[in-house]
Order: structure tokens, then sequence, then C-alpha cells
């Protein structure tokens, strides 16, 4: 889109689906928009020290509930202040169905990134109807079920990665020797994984993320204590290992490989590293890379031919790797996921974006200021035709010392609200 938009991003309080927001944001950015950010994860804290009051479970179920609504109200604030043309939430963001039914009474549009597994999170049957658009990472039979509780505008939006973070990395060998293996596997301790691991000790495998406590086979393997990890140092670990094993995920042990068919974060996030993986076959896959690209196992026996081969042959790691981060760079970024998004909200929401009143950020200044500024806005990304609400809401964002340019703008907007000229 040519002119910028203005972007509402809400995060969950935590979760797998905040580290996506924040690659959102990023993305959002880079193509241009003006982006705010809800910090529910701020409210955190706050919520979880009612569980420290120790009170029954129907009680704290209430608090709990009655805290999210006071969130959500924090959010309603924020749309009335910055005036968004849409307020994207994350999987597990802290908006109730009130809050969702007031933003659609008062003309804000909006959309969720349901990132998540629609079999095992099962809430989206009551929220997903009051957002005007639902991005998914299924299909079938999610997208006719959407349909069937009056979600039209779902659109199929799989994972992604940051190409400006998920990178190739040039390690001296002290940190080679703290975040490499010759097969490692990063995330969380979910049943099958904890079984299917018992199988590949003899591969010097080290294991690193949370939630791998209380099994003894498994724990000489376990790193850092079971720390969960900075996104720069599970980026470390990718660069570092010779065969990266990407188990998707599964609440019941029966399965050790789950048939399954999106596909995880992690699948592009190692592929943008150029970190050669043994991933497990998704039905979704396929439509995301091609033959060539990724190396797929369907069975813990398949599983372990597959790691022995290619721990023999250094040279078709490297060649796999590297087609795979070529088909990320190209199809797989945030920032084509977030295009792709506002293209779909563009297509089936008619008139959107709203035309805004405020004027333009030039023809408001002094003619003496305007050159200055020009150059001001290109430097912040924005067009010489940019209204004078996104350059403010841009320097509002900037951090560091103010030049006089900028307090001068700033005092203006101040002035011009003071006066109820803003938007005039």
């Amino acid at each position: 889109m040519n002119t910028p938009l203005r972007l509402l991003v809400v995060p969950p309080l935590y979760g797998g689906s905040l580290p996506v927001a924040r690659a959102c944001v990023r993305a959002l950015a880079r193509l241009g928009h003006l982006v705010e950010v809800f910090e529910a994860p701020e409210f955190h804290g706050a919520y979880q020290a009612l569980v420290g009051l120790r009170v029954a479970g129907d009680r704290l179920e209430y608090l709990q509930n009655s805290f999210l609504q006071v969130v959500s109200q924090a959010v309603l604030a924020k749309v009335e202040s910055f005036a968004p043309d849409l307020v994207l939430a994350l999987a597990q963001a802290p908006l109730s169905r009130q809050a969702l039914k007031r933003l659609k009474k008062d003309g804000v549009p909006t959309a969720m990134w349901f990132v998540e597994d629609h079999r095992v999170f099962t809430y989206w049957q009551a929220y997903a109807p009051l957002y005007d658009v639902f991005a998914v990472i299924q299909k079938e039979p999610f997208l006719t079920q959407l349909a069937a509780i009056g979600q039209e505008n779902a659109v199929y939006l799989p994972m992604a990665a940051d190409p400006e973070v998920h990178r190739p990395l040039d390690l001296s060998p002290a940190e080679r020797r703290t975040w490499g293996a010759a097969v490692s596997f990063m995330g969380a301790g979910y049943p099958n994984r904890r079984l299917a691991f018992r199988h590949l000790l003899g591969y010097g495998l080290r294991i690193w993320g949370t939630e791998w406590e209380g099994d003894p086979a498994l724990a000489p393997h376990v790193q850092m204590a079971g720390r969960r990890l900075s996104t720069e140092e599970c980026v470390a670990v990718f660069n570092a290992t010779d065969v990266n094993l990407n188990l998707h995920s599964s609440v019941s042990a029966r399965d050790l490989v789950p048939a399954g068919d999106f596909v995880n974060p992690r699948t592009f996030e190692l592929a943008a590293c150029g970190a050669f993986q043994l991933v497990d076959r998704r039905e979704l896959l396929p439509g995301l890379f091609a033959e060539g690209e990724l190396a797929t196992f369907g069975s813990m026996e398949e599983l372990k031919a597959l790691l022995e081969h290619y721990l023999a042959h250094p040279e078709e790691r490297r060649a796999l790797a590297a087609r795979a981060r070529s088909r990320v760079l190209a199809e797989h970024s945030y920032e084509r996921r977030m295009s792709d998004l506002l293209s779909f909200v563009a297509g089936r929401l008619p008139g959107w974006p709203r035309p805004r009143a405020s004027e333009a950020a030039l023809s408001v200044l002094p003619e003496d200021l305007r050159a200055e500024a020009a150059a001001l806005l290109d430097r912040l990304g924005l067009t010489a035709t940019a209204a004078f609400d996104d350059l403010v809401t841009r320097l509002r964002q900037e951090q560091g010392v103010l030049s006089e340019l900028e307090t001068a703008i700033l005092f203006l907007d101040e002035w011009r609200k003071q006066y109820g000229l803003a938007g005039s």
C-alpha cells in the first residue's frame, strides 16, 4: 500500500505467539506503516500475582476474568488515543468479547492471526465471528468451520521467519563449543518428544528449551538447566548445530511422530538461518517448500536412518539448507505475510482504510521549515504527503534527544490540540 497505515498490534500477555507479534511489528514498520504496540506483557506480572493469592478455583477464575476485562478496557483506551486503521491481535491477545463488540460498533476494523492448532485451542469458536478478518495456519476443515459460525473473512496465512533475526552467523570456536552439537533440538518437552528423544541419545543429542524436568534419561542432555533461551541464543544454536531436529509437538505420546497439517515457526526460522534440519512430514509442508529443499521423515526408524546419513554427508546438508533459505527469503518472511494480510483486509472490507481528516504535515508547518521537514519525513520513512498526525506519531516513537525542528513539531501538535485545531 502506498499510504502508510496506522496499525495497533495487540500481543498476548505471554506465550508462543508473543515473539510472532514482535516479528509482525518489525515487519509492518519495515513496510512503512505507523505501528503502535499495546504492551500486554507488562500486565503479566499482575495476572500471575492473582495465582499467589491461593484462593478457591472458581474465585481465582473470576478474578482472572475480571483482570482481563480491565486489560481489554486499556486496549480500547489505546485505540481511542491512537485511532488505528486496523487492530491486529495475535492468538491469546487480551481482547474480550465485549471489547471486540465495542470496536465493531465504533467501526474500528480488527484482525486476528490465530497461530494455534484449532483442534487443541478451541476458544476461536467464541471469538472468531467478532473479528472482521481471521487469519489461520490451517486450511480445511478449519476454513469451512469458520464459515459455518459466521466468519466469512478467513484466510490461510502460514507461519514465517524474520530474515533480519534468523540469519547465518559467523560464530567463533568458543561460541560453537557453547552452542554447537552434532544433533540438537530446540523446544518444549511435549510428551511425544520426551519419548522420541530417548531413542536418539547415542547421537550426541543436546536439548535446549523448557519443560524437560522429571526425566532422568534426558536430564544429562538438557542444556542450561532447561532455561528459556533468548531469540539470539536460539539463532546461535541453529547455526552451530550439524543436524537440527524439528519434531512437531503433540500432547499425546501415542504417536512419537504425530500426523498433522500446520507447519511450525521453527521450520521457517531454521531455514532462514541456513541451518540444516530434519523435520517431520506435515500435510501443508509441500505447498511451502519444494522437493529437495527440506529433509523430512515420517517415523522414528526413518528419522534415525536419515540422521546417520546426513551426519556423514555434510555437503548434502549444506545444499539442502541453502535451497531452503532461498525459499524463505523469497516467500516466507513476516513482511510477505503482513503484506498479504493487509491486501486481504483491503479486498474484504469495502472502503478500507477510511480517509483521515489530518492535514498534510508540510502544509501545517511554516514555509521556512518545510525544506528541513521534508528531509525529516524522508528520514522517518514517510512520504512527502504524509499527514501531520502521522509525523507526530512517528516522532513519538523515536528515541534520543530531539532536534529543534522535532521539538517545534511536537509543541505545535500540543498547541493545536489545546485550541481544537487538530485534524481540522
